[in-house]
Parts: structure tokens; C-alpha cells; sequence
């Protein structure tokens, strides 16, 4: 039997689902968590063989002999992941430290965490991406954002989600983000005038796609956690062509084997000098791991199928078992209290109701960038998808 360490099982909720398919697949789980064990879902202890409790996911000596001591248990450790962002970078050093093969170790992480050094893969997959900059203070700050032009985004070159990102407009801009900034090192960059188009998916050891799918997100993610803004995406009915080539050769210019990824690219909204024409896809970032929050979910409503299992098979037997149903987009809506919706949440399901696959509260750790309230929907036609932004976007003045 092979031993899987699952790190947080239990964040984001849903990843207990995960466990239960490795499980199904006859893996050995073992989840590694700060969560007391009682506090689990249900769900989610059936799936796990044994849970060790640690009493912080930062603090990495407890976490290495949480490791250690399943290694003593139960014998050298084949997989390790928390399909997390935040905590990527840890799991990378568990594999080096224990020699687990089936995942990126540190030597790896480069490429993988740090926006400066993905530009180089980006390149080899043939996309063109922002020219940058790495700040180091604020003559040579003002040096790039003279030879760019204004606006410039600013943001920690090795970051998670749209945290400590700023786009500055004026030299006083400028001035107040070298006066304020923290002890990261941040990454300046021209602005992209694009949408974010995203090639997600499921890939096997060998390099190949075994699911696919994509979302576009109109609103820009800087601006939603920086404004306080609704929270909108959607998964896509169709990859576009554009996008799915751009993917397959990130994919193979990363080196990406045995993964789930969210990759992200900028479509241009209109001709832009030294970047490209209306259309064009440029390199934007990697995610080594699922799309965050509840987008799982929505790729199973979209597809008609199980992510989780589809993952799962990788893991287990390197192909995939699960058929995929027919196509929808799937749209997220995330709603901020304290505003005045002309739709409140009865006149919404009301509404929408036989289209809503799911709704309700958002944890807390997610709602900088998702909002307090979600509705996620799916739809067979763009207009019927926009008709419903516009009904849950509507406010009173």
C-alpha cells in the first residue's frame, strides 16, 4: 500500500474529497493538520488511516516530525502534498528532506514561486510577458517606471493570490510604496492592459493532460482585494484555441509532470507597443496546484464530472478513469457586506434557483479575494451568464 501525507486536508473545506478518492484508490492517507481531530469533518476522518495534529502548520519542526514519525510508522512516504499555495514551498522541502520523488523539491521551487524567474519558461513556451524590474529602491524604481510608462504594478516576487499588490499611477505613487513597503522583495512591472485568462488542468507523469479546463476573470484580482470589490469569474464552456496552445507549451516548458496547475495568462484588450495585438496571450504566472477556493467545485459542475477523482487516478494509477459530461460555464459571483443589492439572497434564488449549483457564506480566510457571499451558477449561453451578473451586480445608489 502506498503512503500518502495529505498537508491541511481540511483547508480549503472541500479538499476532503481528495482524500476520499486516494483512499478509494487504495492509498494509505495521512493528514497532517492543525485542526484538532474532532473538529474534522466526518467526511474527512473516514477518508484519512490516521491524522497527526500539530499546533502550528508554520512551525516546520513539528510538521518534519509529524513526517518522521509516519515514515517510522508506516515506511518510506511516496507522496506529499497540500495542493496549496501557501504552503507549496514547504512541501517542496518535506519531499527534499525525505526523499519523496513524486513532486517538486526545493531545486525545483525557482520556476515554480518566484514571478522574476518564470519569465525565462514563459519565454521558451514562446510567450511574450511584461517587461519588470526587481525594486531596490526608489531611483531605480522611478528609472523603470520612466522607461515603461505609468501605471506600474508593484507586487512580492514570490507572493500568493493578489496580497501586497499595487498598482501606482505617479512618481508620488511610487515615493509612498518604497516609503511604506514591507521586507519582501517585490517585482515591478509595466501594466498589461488584458484580461486573465486561465489553462487549468490535471497532468499526468509524462507531461500529458488528463483534464482541461480555463476561467476568465473580468475584474482584475489587484483590484478586488484592494477595493473591496464583488468577487466575479467563470469557467469556461470552450477553451479557446489561443489559450489551450499557450498552456500545453507552459506546461511542457515548465517541465510540469504528476500536477494539477492553474496557469495564468493576459489576453490584450486592445494593441499594445512591444507586447502584441488585440488578442494576443501573454505570460502572466504559474500556480503548481489547483485554482483557489471552491474552484474544484465549479470544474465539476462544469464538466459534469469529479476533479478529485480524475486527481486521484493520476496519483494512483497515472491516467484517468472518470468520463467528462457535457460543457457549461460555471460563474462565480461573491457579494461584500454592507452594500445594498437591489436583489437581496431570497429574490436571487428566487430567481436563479434551478441554475444555482451552489451559495452561501465564505470563510473568512478566503474573503479578501472572494467576498463574504457566493453564488455559483451554471449556464448554457454567455447572455444568460451576463444577465446574471448584471442582476447580482445591481445596486442602490
Amino acid at each position: 500500500m502506498k503512503n500518502f501525507v495529505f498537508i491541511s486536508p481540511n483547508f480549503p473545506m472541500t479538499y476532503w474529497k481528495f482524500c476520499r478518492e486516494l483512499k478509494n484508490n487504495g492509498m494509505r492517507v495521512l493528514g497532517i493538520g492543525d485542526c484538532p481531530y474532532n473538529e474534522l469533518l466526518q467526511e474527512l476522518r473516514d477518508s484519512l488511516h490516521e491524522y497527526y495534529k500539530v499546533s502550528s502548520l508554520e512551525n516546520s519542526d513539528e510538521v518534519f516530525k509529524a513526517v518522521a514519525f509516519f515514515t517510522f510508522k508506516y515506511g518510506k512516504i511516496d507522496w506529499l502534498e497540500s495542493n496549496n499555495e501557501y504552503w507549496l514551498m514547504q512541501d517542496a522541502w518535506l519531499r527534499t528532506e525525505f526523499n519523496i520523488t513524486t513532486g517538486p523539491k526545493l531545486a525545483d521551487m525557482d520556476k515554480i514561486k518566484y514571478k522574476s524567474a518564470m519569465k525565462e519558461y514563459y519565454a521558451k513556451a514562446g510567450l511574450p510577458t511584461a517587461r519588470w524590474h526587481i525594486v531596490e529602491g526608489l531611483e531605480d524604481a522611478l528609472e523603470f517606471a520612466h522607461t515603461v510608462g505609468y501605471p506600474v504594478v508593484v507586487k512580492p516576487d514570490n507572493g500568493v493570490g493578489a496580497a501586497n499588490t499595487y498598482k501606482l499611477r505617479s512618481d508620488e505613487d511610487v515615493q509612498w510604496f518604497i516609503d511604506t513597503k514591507d521586507d519582501n522583495i517585490y517585482i515591478m512591472e509595466e501594466f498589461v492592459n488584458g484580461y486573465v485568462q486561465t489553462f487549468d488542468g490535471i497532468v499526468d507523469s509524462k507531461g500529458e493532460m488528463l483534464f482541461e479546463s480555463g476561467n476568465i476573470t473580468p475584474l482584475s484580482l489587484m483590484d478586488i482585494v484592494n477595493t473591496a470589490g464583488d468577487s466575479v469569474y467563470y469557467l469556461v464552456k470552450e477553451l479557446p484555441e489561443k489559450i489551450r496552445q499557450a498552456g500545453l507549451a507552459t506546461v511542457k516548458a515548465f517541465g510540469v509532470k504528476s500536477r494539477f496547475i492553474h496557469l495564468e495568462f493576459f489576453v490584450l484588450n486592445d494593441d499594445q507597443e512591444g507586447l502584441g495585438k488585440k488578442g494576443d496571450v501573454l505570460g502572466l504566472e504559474v500556480n503548481m496546484r489547483p485554482a483557489g477556493g471552491y474552484t474544484p467545485e465549479m470544474y465539476n459542475y462544469s464538466q459534469e464530472t469529479d476533479v478529485y477523482k480524475i486527481w486521484a487516478d493520476m496519483v494512483a494509477f497515472d491516467c484517468n478513469t472518470k468520463s467528462i459530461g457535457n460543457s457549461h460555464y460555471c460563474a462565480f459571483y461573491g457579494r461584500r457586506d454592507g452594500k445594498r443589492y437591489k436583489l437581496d439572497d431570497y429574490e436571487v434564488m428566487m430567481k436563479y434557483g434551478p441554475k444555482m449549483v451552489m451559495w452561501g457564506r465564505i470563510p473568512d480566510a478566503l474573503s479578501g479575494a472572494m467576498a463574504n457571499q457566493m453564488y455559483v451558477a451554471n449556464f448554457d449561453t454567455e447572455e444568460e451568464m451576463m444577465a446574471y451578473y448584471e442582476d447580482l451586480s445591481a445596486q442602490y445608489e
